[in-house]
């Protein structure tokens, strides 16, 4: 069962599979990803990530893309841009646990107004902001 509204004709498919849930171990189809996991707040004795840091780092790639482009289409230079993503996880007011993001952009040498109009831009455009809408609170914010 599929909850997509619509269909897209995918360029690429990812591959992950997980044994042990948060306590457990994640191998991607390519090999490249194959390490531990554990839940937020281990205690660090095994190198290992959690399903948050993974959520996190690849919104935040997908959001700097996004950037990246609507800088182009505006004619605007972010190529020394970043994008911090925080994913927090926490119960709400079911007393079930979901998630939320704050994006922190940062364009070193363009004004406020001109970042924030990019990070803007980018949340529309951006396929991981587009799948979380309405599903999750996303805050944006503009770095120093």
């Amino acid at each position: 069962m599929s909850l997509a509204i619509q269909p897209i004709d995918p360029v690429y498919t990812a591959r992950a599979t997980v044994t042990g849930g948060r306590q457990g171990h994640v191998t991607s189809s390519d090999e490249v990803l194959d390490f531990e996991l554990r839940p937020p707040g281990s205690n660090g004795e095994v190198l290992a990530t959690n399903p948050e840091q993974l959520f996190a780092a690849g919104y935040a790639a997908c959001f700097q893309s996004a950037l990246m482009s609507a800088a182009k289409l505006a004619e605007e230079d972010a190529s020394r841009s970043s994008v911090a993503a925080e994913v927090s996880l926490g119960k709400d007011a079911t007393g079930l646990f979901g998630l939320s993001v704050t994006l922190t952009v940062t364009i070193p040498g363009m004004d406020r107004e001109s970042v924030l109009t990019l990070t803007e831009a980018a949340h529309k455009r951006c396929p991981y902001s587009r799948a979380t809408h309405g599903n999750i609170d996303v805050q944006l914010r503009v770095g120093e």
